[in-house]
């Protein structure tokens, strides 16, 4: 059933590019933003469960799918939407990701108070929750399959498209469903829309992510405060050893001294990656520090091919009235992000073995994650699945995309590939001035019809059989 048949490429992207200016693009993203599917809400299930059997289905109308919906496997945790079409088992398989929950949305807090459950069109802005994390990104692939079945009046490859609706609380479940529903969600490739572009000016490919391990040192000396001017210089200061165990994971210029922290060795294919990456300068966005982090590295390499670690908050004493005391105790919250280089479970053993030698055993270690964080993972850039990705692409958009390694942030490629042994490409639409999980969520009507285009040519190419062989 693959390659050339009625229709052409070019017709493809001309009915995506028409379904977003005759307005088919934005009356169905209205339409799944109205769904509050707030899954950080300790009642969201119903809305989560509406979106899955109300609000997506009629998208899948007349293209052939079958829709089912995957039970959750927590409790009070929001269902999946699965839509397939099988065409010939022999022809390759695209398993497409999404993610219907959102964060909260934050009402009365936008600006001239847009309501988060209407999208409000102004000029090239489109306000609303979800419209670009993520209802309005795999309403983008959904269109684009749509648009080349209607042109080529098959898809020549199998499709199933993959909706969850945990993602914002860390996909809860989400690896058990896989293992559950392995067969039900089997494919040669993952494709997911998700996440901003580095730029406005050039496609992205992601490949996986960074995981993400966060903790709190914890110091607790004594059970209570006492008067500085009698016990100051005497008592031991609980903020004074915390600073200095601090200034032992990173030297004065930021490099990470703890050893099990920073990959032993950079794969050659992930340099040339982040060599390739273009970088224009975003106005509003800081300039990189010069002389901080790892010398002789990037800022390409630093964010997709090192390990960062970061202070989110420390605190001794009462900040807001301090008072005259020798305190008790003192914590920090730290969150280090690392490549798939680096083994997630090794951040906090290889940091206790670190703080022991230097004299700090009576700072505690205190996980602050919950099990189902996301962990690090990444495809190698020249894998065939994302050559032949990428060079669709640029045949639409008329240049080479950027391949990142992986996202310098998180999600949940690593379960996809573990589970599926899956290749993960992920292709944004949005940019990094969207204010996501912010009021006042916005997409780019721009980007959003560039991924439609950009879309139906990567469905057209895979159909005409311009990907790597099935198996």
């Amino acid at each position: 059933m693959s390659g050339t048949g009625a229709g052409t490429r070019d017709g493809a992207i001309a009915r995506a590019q028409g379904f977003f200016d005759g307005g088919r693009y934005l009356e169905s993203l209205r339409r799944l933003v109205a769904v509050p599917t707030e899954s950080q809400m300790p009642d969201s299930e119903p809305a989560l469960r509406r979106y899955c059997t109300e609000a997506l289905p009629p998208e899948f109308a007349d293209l052939g799918f079958d829709i089912t919906v995957l039970e959750g496997t927590r409790p009070g945790r929001g269902p999946a939407m699965l839509a397939t079409r099988v065409e010939d088992p022999a022809l390759p398989t695209v398993l497409v990701y999404g993610h219907g929950d959102v964060v909260r949305g934050l009402a009365g807090r936008w600006r001239d108070n847009f309501d988060p459950w209407a999208v409000t069109v102004e000029g090239d802005r489109w306000y609303g929750r979800g419209t670009v994390d993520n209802k309005g990104q795999h309403l983008i692939a959904i269109q684009a399959l749509r648009s080349v079945i209607d042109e080529r009046g098959r898809l020549g490859f199998n499709a199933k498209v993959f909706v969850e609706t945990g993602e914002e609380v860390g996909s809860p479940g989400l690896r058990d469903m896989m293992v559950r529903d392995r067969e039900k969600l089997a494919a040669d490739v993952f494709i997911g829309l998700d996440g901003p572009r580095e730029t406005q000016t050039v496609p992205d490919l992601k490949l996986g992510a960074r995981g993400i391990v966060a903790f709190d040192l914890a110091l607790r000396l004594r059970e209570h405060a006492h008067h500085s001017g009698h016990w100051g210089g005497v008592l031991a200061d609980p903020g004074f050893i915390l600073a200095q165990a601090l200034s032992s994971i990173v030297d004065r210029r930021g490099r990470i001294q703890v050893e099990g922290w920073l990959p032993k060795q950079v794969p050659d294919s992930v340099r040339r990656a982040c060599q390739a990456l273009q970088f224009p300068r975003i106005p509003g966005t800081p300039e990189p520090d010069p002389d901080w982090g790892e010398p002789g590295l990037s800022k390409a390499e630093k964010v997709f091919a090192w390990t960062s670690v970061i202070v989110l908050a420390a605190i001794t004493g009462h900040p807001d009235n301090p008072t005259n005391a020798v305190q008790p105790e003192a914590r920090a919250r730290l969150q280090v992000r690392h490549t798939a280089d680096v083994k997630g479970a090794d951040i906090i053993p290889a940091l206790r073995r670190h703080l022991d030698e230097r004299g700090f055993a009576a700072i505690g270690i205190v996980p602050a994650m919950e099990e189902d964080v996301f962990s690090a993972s990444r495809t190698d850039p020249e894998h065939p699945w994302v050559q032949a990705v990428a060079a669709s692409v640029e045949r639409t958009y008329g240049r080479a995309p950027n391949i990142l390694p992986n996202s310098s942030g998180s999600n949940p490629s690593e379960i996809f590939v573990d589970e599926l042994g899956t290749p993960v490409i992920w292709i944004p639409n949005s940019y990094a001035g969207c204010n996501q999980h912010g009021p006042d969520e916005h997409a780019l009507a721009p980007l959003l019809r560039d991924g439609l285009r950009i879309m139906a040519g990567i469905w057209w190419d895979i159909g005409e059989g311009k990907v790597p062989p099935k198996g």
